[in-house]
């Protein structure tokens, strides 16, 4: 695949537009996440959904399975204790109970390949259930 990061170490794909779609959130701020999913398939990571400037993270949380692994990152804005406007992305391992064995050792082993092609992300957090990752975790990491 021409139009692919190849991670030997993990022997996953990444597809060019992963890179692009995250860099569009985190330049432009053109989308406020974006969810990746891993196609066993091609053993490529690639794009699984992308949420507009207008979307927020109950839109993210409602766009994750809940019995499938996914990647997704978030582009929060909040206002600092001494109020000044800041932005954090957060990179979410999505690894939920009712997902299968072999998904979440994918996810897990090929982590690190898709997080050295995210460059900019400021915060990582695993979830196996959705209160792992509520909007208080990520508020409470981001100040």
């Amino acid at each position: 695949m021409a139009m692919a990061y190849k991670m030997a170490t993990e022997g996953m794909n990444i597809k060019e537009e992963c890179k692009r779609w995250f860099t569009e959130m985190k330049w432009k701020k053109v989308h406020r996440f974006v969810v990746y999913k891993i196609d066993e398939r091609t053993r490529a990571v690639m794009v699984d959904k992308v949420g507009g400037p207008g979307e927020g993270y109950d839109e993210l949380v409602a766009a994750l399975p809940t019995d499938d692994c996914r990647y997704a990152v978030f582009d929060f804005d909040f206002v600092s204790v001494d109020n000044c406007q800041k932005s954090k992305i957060f990179f979410i391992a999505w690894s939920p109970a009712a997902s299968r064995i072999r998904a979440k050792i994918l996810y897990a082993t090929s982590k690190q390949g898709l997080r050295r092609v995210l460059d900019g992300v400021h915060y990582e957090v695993q979830a196996t259930d959705p209160s792992e990752m509520g909007f208080d975790v990520i508020r409470g990491r981001a100040q």
